[in-house]
């Protein structure tokens, strides 16, 4: 992450997960705001994800943590949905089979889509992403959805999560094999940072 520059609003990205902060920094590289991830704030509650929805969980972390810190707070909730396990693990993505490692997490996708009546392997990355201030009111809310089907095998060591698995629609190589450049014109995130950068924008015009 790029060193404070004076005279830049901070704004939090509210997230331990350190190849999010890492991702989302390079996405917003070019904005004239310095971003900071949760770990410049090691004394703070963790806001618990309760909802059923990628959106309520980003809302609930934008708000929880933006409320903590007194900054403008960018959250993301995101996950893998798979069409043959009726959409699991959705947004128990990060909590799927307990206090586990992603390595397992993936054999445990594989295994129970091998269990599957269903041959579909169709898939989708999604991320809600959500901006809220230390009021409580959330600024912007967009959401960002990359397509594609799931390997048999996991494939690559880049990216994080459940990337080795994932292959993207209209390619032929998982999310672990693209380079960080190919990762970021097609990805759930990089869709929804998108769609977001125009109200970061709008809140440094204010």
């Amino acid at each position: 992450m790029k060193p404070i520059e004076e005279n830049r609003p901070v704004i939090l990205i509210a997230t331990g997960n350190a190849g999010k902060v890492r991702e989302l920094s390079v996405l917003f590289a070019e904005l004239p705001f310095n971003f900071r991830g949760l770990d410049a704030f090691p004394v703070i509650d963790e806001v618990p994800e309760t909802a059923s929805t990628f959106q309520k969980n980003a809302e609930l972390k934008a708000i929880g943590y933006a409320q903590q810190t007194g900054l403008i707070s960018l959250a993301d909730d995101s996950g893998l949905s798979v069409d043959a396990l009726n959409g699991e693990p959705g947004v128990l993505s990060a909590r799927y089979g307990g206090d586990v490692g992603f390595d397992q997490k993936m054999k445990m996708v594989l295994s129970a889509m091998a269990d599957s009546s269903d041959p579909v392997r169709t898939a989708r990355f999604v991320c809600a992403m959500v901006l809220a201030d230390p009021d409580g009111r959330i600024l912007a809310s967009v959401d960002g959805v990359c397509e594609g089907t799931i390997a048999h095998a996991p494939r690559g060591n880049g990216g994080f999560g459940y990337d080795p698995i994932f292959i993207p629609d209209g390619y032929n190589n998982t999310f672990g094999e693209l380079n960080d450049a190919e990762k970021q014109q097609i990805s759930h995130r990089a869709r929804a940072a998108a769609k977001i950068m125009r109200y970061l924008l709008a809140f440094k015009a204010l």
